[in-house]
């Protein structure tokens, strides 16, 4: 990716059809598409009927991929930028695809970038193929996710100690309205929009107060700040002519527009949790995606999950 153009973005896009069924989000295919996800949906026994509407107006839905493109357009980033995307089998396939293709035609994967030789040690098991596009993600100058589960909030939180790098969480209870609107505004006045509805989603590393958020997403909230303590290791540096390591956002790719600075308000978004289910067969994980990376039947006996999907 790095030989490709001088900075990439990652795209953790969950637009598979588990993630989608699990969300009981609807996406415009008709019966065929409330037939294939309900069908999947059924893994889960106790997750009841939801309003789709409702969960799209809460952020509760992943955003579709010419959505997401529609919001990095927004935020300034333009059609050369080369984009990793890392997913499984997206619903729908290429033709879901088609739209942020053409925003962004750089676009890659796994399956793109390398041969079915080389990706044959990995292909068998899901949780290899995950660790690929959590190493490219974790390289990217620009990091994108489309949903905040478990890869999304370790890589945002890495993201934030190592040095800082950019990651953007839509914030999917403002965008959709948005989107919804779409067609009565200007692009100018689309843009100017999410630019403000992003702010306290673009991944800063003090958007979460202190002692608020997960300690893996956000691990400076968690980290005293001793000033005392601040100021011996100042001057311990000092006096050995040691410079502290610093952040990356001096890239261009990662400051499409201004710096956005911390907010009060809470993310809006679903958080859906997932863990590996650790009796998959093999055979089962042979698919050549993420989708299985975050089993989703652990979660659904967890009465906490229900009420969160019942609001």
């Amino acid at each position: 990716m790095k030989e490709k153009g001088k900075h990439f973005i990652a795209l953790h896009l969950r637009f598979e059809p588990d993630m989608l069924a699990f969300s009981g989000c609807y996406y415009g295919g008709g019966e065929k598409e409330r037939r294939e996800l309900g069908a999947i949906r059924k893994r889960w026994k106790t997750l009841h009927i939801t309003d789709p509407e409702k969960g799209r107006r809460h952020g509760r839905c992943p955003l579709t991929p010419e959505e997401v493109g529609h919001i990095l357009r927004a935020l300034g980033y333009g059609s050369d930028i080369h984009i990793y995307v890392a997913s499984g089998e997206v619903y729908g396939g290429e033709e879901t695809l088609r739209p942020l293709k053409a925003l962004f035609p750089h676009l890659h994967s796994k399956e793109s970038i390398a041969t079915e030789k080389e990706l044959a040690p990995f292909s068998s098991f899901s949780s290899r193929m995950a660790a690929l596009d959590f190493i490219v993600c974790d390289e990217s100058d620009v990091f994108v996710t489309n949903n905040n589960g478990n890869m999304a909030k370790i890589l945002a939180g890495r993201r934030r100690y190592f040095g800082h790098k950019r990651t953007i969480r839509p914030n999917g209870r403002k965008l959709y309205p948005l989107f919804l609107n779409r067609v009565n505004m200007t692009w100018e006045a689309f843009a100017s929009k999410v630019r403000t509805y992003q702010k306290g989603f673009m991944g800063e590393p003090l958007e979460v107060r202190p002692g608020r958020g997960e300690f893996h997403e956000n691990p400076s909230s968690c980290i005293c700040e001793d000033s005392k303590a601040k100021a011996a290791d100042s001057h311990l540096q000092s006096t050995h002519g040691e410079t502290g390591k610093e952040g990356k956002a001096g890239i261009d790719i990662s400051e499409p527009l201004d710096y956005y600075h911390f907010t009060d308000d809470d993310p809006d978004w679903f958080d859906m949790d997932y863990v590996e289910h650790p009796t998959v067969p093999q055979e089962k994980e042979a698919m050549n995606a993420t989708e299985l990376d975050y089993d989703l039947s652990s979660r659904s006996e967890d009465s906490e999950v229900e009420d969160m999907i019942s609001d």
